[in-house]
């Protein structure tokens, strides 16, 4: 929002004030700014008036100029195709300043040149704003301009604009009414709202109108009609607020519209009403309803869409633009005025998609309910007065909203408790009044009356925010928090994910933050069960458009960004939530998951570096789970994999029996590249209580190993033949490897040799050689009669 200092002065007085004060004032109290700049730069112009003009003898395009400017003739050269004698200008004498640099005294074409005439855009003024038959020559300055006077404040451009950084919540701010109660409350200086007279005719408005809302999101529908208005240029001072807001003026009936709508926020709409018809229907837009926007395209609507119609076609699509067979042109003689509310959520949905503009961004906010009546009376004021326009007695009115204040309780003890000071009633009083709020003491509780302009004033909490900001922030006495504090649920979950990301560091993996938000097909990979996705409503991009299930495709994301930039080992894990939706209700996840691809450890001895592979994933999810307690209580499954991963190198990873996540290769469909990947469900691992961890002392007694391989079919997995061991060794087995697999010579095509390393130990005795051997048959004999391996010889 950029606040003109003259503008802002027509409703507060602010004479006694420096802009530059009020800018740091209004950021103290919550309004940040951008930027902070004059209207023009320019200094030393005068209005001056060209007495004599003839074209200059050694040039076809120069001309030599006397112009007085009450210091003297002075004769200027001019170079500008609409100079010519008897004509007002604006003179930048010798030794003014303008943007592109100080004039002096120079010789153009052997001839002596005092002075500049200028035109506008030399003056700083942005070239848009600016009508196309001047861009070619020089401003010519009215009839009755005061020669000698000084130029720029002659044409208003010694105005100060600052261009303020609202917050979403403010919507009253986008207003100078809006703005000069904040500077009231914050100077302590009274509001001066417009005050005019709208003279009518003795016509009634029904008779020539009828106004059906068929929609539960139009809230707010009032109409006026305004007669034989004459289309042209509007007073300077509409223009210079215009420019002064960056909105470029048209005419005076267009530049009216906004005008009123920066000083009220109230977007209008004015429609040719001799072409809107007799029945104005405001409705939903019927899907893949068609429309002609203002701008000459064809827009598709869908039911979200509000539009205003006639019996006939569509005549403006609600609170965005209008449509482009009711348009005012320089033909128009009559014109119906629109002042609405509409659903703020409608109207932000329609402007993304179509266009954002001025209007939407105030109607996407809220709107003052209190002010839209007095911003259609002003509009039609102003057409009178600056358009000739006649104005039609009555007023076609829907209206379903309260304009009564909104009541809050609340206690001077919260106040000074939630901002840690010790205000007195008659101080918050004091600041009540500053922001025209009224109030009632009520024994110890304080009503306060909130008028309609402040939206986001609806909580205790809300008045709180108030008094503080406009007391003053930089009184706040800093003091440390004092809270209780307790071991409760989160706090584990925090500690445990605080264990795993350490873990996860030390076995050489980079930890990333990567965006909740994916596309379509990713959202569709990598899962492992089927809960409903989220969609955004209104989504930024199709790329971000659903809460992701997985973490994995985002993780793709980082391993591709890495690739293109010849950067192809990575090893990366990232601890984040992850969103579904499951029987109605939404539910949040956390998810540990990880990416290895390309070489990852450095040989020391020889300078070789050890390549990713399964079992390399695999020696990281057993570590870390037995970190977390589940030692010989995990296991992996095969059965119904991931179509994402790879049939054949792949498994669940299960605790207890029940699958927490899982891990293999990324298929070959998706990715060419060997990529390997793993997902744990932290709830899933948190809800399967561990023990404490107890210290066991090492035993003092000497191990024994065995070695053993086993020919099995190729079908058998090394886990089944583990778990026969164990059960059949029972506790003086201490450990056991795998240490080769072999599928070469000797060997059936549809079998395979897995060799096995034997750890026994007894923590009471050393085992004797009969003991471990006499184990170490029933071990044999087990892993033959159960699953028919046969022993390897050799």
């Amino acid at each position: 929002m950029r606040l003109s200092k003259h503008f802002l002065k027509e409703y507060i007085d602010i004479e006694d004030l420096s802009y530059e004060k009020i800018a740091e004032k209004m950021v103290f109290a919550g309004n940040e700014y951008e930027t902070f700049e004059k209207f023009s730069n320019a200094e030393g112009l005068v209005i001056g008036k060209v007495v004599s003009c003839i074209p200059h003898p050694e040039s076809d395009h120069l001309h030599i100029c006397e112009v007085d400017y009450k210091e003297g003739i002075k004769q200027i050269v001019c170079g500008a195709p609409n100079v010519k004698e008897g004509i007002k200008v604006i003179v930048a004498k010798v030794g003014a300043i303008l943007p592109g640099g100080i004039i002096k005294k120079a010789t153009l074409a052997g001839t002596l040149s005092e002075g500049m005439l200028c035109s506008l855009e030399e003056l700083g003024i942005e070239s848009k704003y600016i009508k196309e038959e001047e861009k070619k020559g020089i401003h010519i300055l009215e009839e009755d301009a005061p020669i000698g006077a000084d130029a720029i404040q002659y044409l208003g451009y010694d105005d100060e604009i600052i261009d303020f950084e609202l917050t979403a919540n403010r919507a009253d701010l986008l207003s100078i009414l809006g703005m000069a109660y904040e500077v009231g409350a914050i100077f302590d200086r009274k509001v001066k709202l417009p005050s005019f007279e709208v003279e009518e005719n003795n016509e009634n408005l029904e008779d020539f109108y009828k106004l059906d809302v068929k929609t539960e999101n139009c809230f707010q529908y009032l109409g006026k009609m305004v007669k034989n208005v004459t289309i042209k240029e509007s007073p300077r001072f509409i223009q210079n607020r215009l420019i002064a807001s960056g909105i470029r003026p048209i005419n005076n009936v267009v530049d009216i519209s906004n005008y009123v709508m920066l000083i009220y926020g109230q977007p209008l709409h004015f429609f040719d009403a001799d072409k809107i018809g007799g029945h104005i229907i405001v409705r939903n837009a019927l899907d893949k309803e068609n429309f002609i926007t203002l701008d000459g395209k064809e827009r598709t609507l869908c039911e979200k869409d509000l539009v205003i119609t006639s019996e006939k076609e569509i005549a403006c699509l609600a609170g965005v633009m209008g449509g482009l067979t009711t348009e005012v042109t320089e033909e128009t003689k009559n014109i119906f005025i629109e002042s609405a509310i509409f659903e703020p959520l409608n109207i932000r949905f329609t402007s993304k998609r179509i266009l954002r503009s001025e209007a939407s961004a105030r109607f996407e906010k809220g709107i003052d309910p209190a002010r839209s009546e007095m911003a259609l009376k002003e509009a039609c004021y102003l057409l009178k007065k600056y358009a000739d326009g006649e104005v039609v007695g009555g007023m076609l009115k829907y209206d379903t909203i309260s304009k009564e204040d909104k009541k809050i309780e609340i206690t001077l003890e919260k106040i000074n408790r939630v901002l840690g000071m010790e205000l007195s009633i008659e101080e918050v009083k004091g600041i009540l009044k500053r922001l025209d709020f009224t109030y009632k003491e009520n024994q110890d509780k304080i009503e306060i009356f909130v008028p309609t302009r402040r939206l986001d004033v609806n909580l205790p909490c809300d008045i709180i925010e108030e008094i503080g900001r406009i007391h003053g922030y930089e009184h706040l006495k800093g003091q440390l928090p004092i809270v209780p504090i307790k071991n409760g649920s989160r706090t584990f979950k925090q500690k445990r994910i605080k264990e795993i990301r350490k873990k996860l560091n030390q076995f050489g993996l980079n930890q990333v933050r990567t965006y909740s938000l994916v596309g379509e097909k990713e959202a569709k990979q990598f899962l492992f069960r089927d809960f409903e996705p989220i969609v955004l409503l209104d989504p930024m991009s199709e790329e971000r458009k659903i809460l992701r299930r997985t973490l994995i495709p985002s993780l793709i994301n980082v391993y591709d960004y890495n690739k293109d930039r010849d950067w192809k080992d990575v090893s990366i894990f990232e601890i984040a939530s992850v969103y579904y939706k499951k029987e109605e209700k939404y539910e949040e996840e956390t998810m540990i998951s990880g990416l290895l691809t390309g070489n990852v450890l450095k040989n020391t001895w020889n300078g070789t570096m050890l390549n990713v592979d399964f079992y390399f994933l695999k020696g990281i999810i057993c570590e870390l789970l037995e970190y977390l307690g589940y030692q010989n209580r995990y296991s992996f499954d095969t059965e119904n994999l991931l179509s994402s991963l790879h049939p054949y190198k792949s498994c669940f990873i299960k605790i207890d029996n029940e699958i927490v996540g899982y891990m293999g290769v990324v298929h070959p469909g998706l990715i060419k590249q060997e990529l390997f990947v793993f997902e744990l469900s932290l709830e899933k691992i948190m809800s399967k209580k561990v023990r404490d961890i107890k210290y066991k002392e090492v035993s003092k007694f000497p191990s024994m190993k065995k070695d053993v391989a086993f020919i099995v079919n190729k079908e058998v997995l090394s886990e089944t033949i583990e778990n026969i061991i164990k059960k059949t060794a029972g506790r003086y087995l201490k450990e056991i490897t795998v240490f080769d697999v072999y599928t070469g010579k000797n060997i059936e095509e549809n079998q395979k040799s897995i060799a096995y390393s034997l750890t026994f130990n007894d923590p009471t005795k050393t085992l004797t050689d009969e003991e471990v051997m006499k184990l170490f048959g029933k071990i044999i004999e087990a892993v033959e009669t159960k699953i028919g391996a046969k022993l390897r010889d050799r």
